[in-house]
C-alpha cells in the first residue's frame, strides 16, 4: 500500500538547475499565503476569488491555475496549519449542497502570519505583521519577544533574514511545528552567518566613536 505524502511548504523551493527561480509550486503559494495576508474581504478569499487574483496577475485564466490552488490550500497549506477556514459564504445558485453548506473562505493562522512575513513582497506590511504576531501571542519567551520587536525597530532585514531561515528550515522538515516560535527553535535552525554577525556586532560594540563612524562609513560605501 503506498504511503502518503507527508506535506511540506515550498514558498522557498527552487528549481535544482536555477536556485534563484522559484518552481511554479512556490510561486502559486506564495501568491495565495500574500493574497490572505493582505485581502480583507471574505468574498475575496475563496477558493475561485483567489484564483481569479492569481490568474490576473499571471496574465492567464482561472481555470488554468484553479486545481493547483485547490491542492495547496487542501493538501498542504491547510493540512500544515498555515491556513485556516474562517467561514462559509451562502450560495443563492449552484448544487442545492453547495447552497446549504456554503462556500468556504479561509485566513492565515499564527503560523501562516509568520510566513507571510518572511516574503519579500509583503514589503513594508511584514514589520506590521510580525509586531501584531506578538502582539497577539502571549509568549513564554519574553527576552526573545522584547528583543525581535526592538531589532524590528531598528534592523527589520535582519529580523527578516532570520525569519526567512526559520520558515526554510519548516519547509525543510527541520522543523516540526511554526508555532511555537521561540529563541531555541531559532537557534537549531541557523547557520554560520549568525555567528558572523554575532562577532561583528560584539567587535562593533567595543569600538570608539571615531571608529564606528569609520566602519560605517565604510559599509555604507560597499553595501
Amino acid at each position: 500500500m503506498k504511503s502518503e505524502a507527508i506535506p511540506k511548504l515550498s514558498v522557498f523551493k527552487t528549481f535544482k538547475t536555477k536556485s534563484v527561480e522559484f518552481t511554479g509550486e512556490a510561486m502559486r503559494q506564495r501568491g495565495i499565503i500574500i493574497h490572505l495576508a493582505i485581502e480583507s474581504s471574505p468574498a475575496m478569499k475563496t477558493r475561485t476569488a483567489i484564483a481569479h487574483k492569481l490568474a490576473e496577475k499571471n496574465g492567464t485564466v482561472w481555470q488554468n491555475i484553479y486545481s493547483g490552488i485547490f491542492r495547496d490550500l487542501d493538501e498542504i497549506l491547510l493540512p500544515l496549519g498555515v491556513v485556516e477556514e474562517a467561514g462559509r459564504l451562502p450560495l443563492k445558485r449552484g448544487p442545492k449542497a453547495l447552497q446549504e453548506q456554503g462556500v468556504p473562505y479561509y485566513q492565515l493562522t499564527d503560523g501562516g502570519i509568520l510566513v507571510a512575513a518572511s516574503l519579500d513582497e509583503m514589503e513594508k506590511e511584514r514589520a506590521k505583521m510580525m509586531t501584531k504576531f506578538f502582539e497577539k501571542n502571549n509568549l513564554k519567551d519574553k527576552e526573545f519577544k522584547k528583543v525581535i520587536l526592538t531589532l524590528l525597530d531598528v534592523a527589520p532585514s535582519f529580523v527578516f533574514s532570520l525569519l526567512k531561515k526559520y520558515i526554510e528550515a519548516y519547509g525543510n522538515g527541520k522543523v516540526d511545528k511554526l508555532i511555537p516560535f521561540d529563541a531555541d527553535k531559532m537557534k537549531n535552525v541557523l547557520d554560520e552567518s549568525i555567528k558572523i554577525q554575532r562577532e561583528f556586532l560584539e567587535g562593533f560594540s567595543t569600538l570608539g566613536n571615531s571608529d564606528r563612524e569609520t566602519v560605517i562609513s565604510f559599509l555604507k560605501r560597499i553595501g
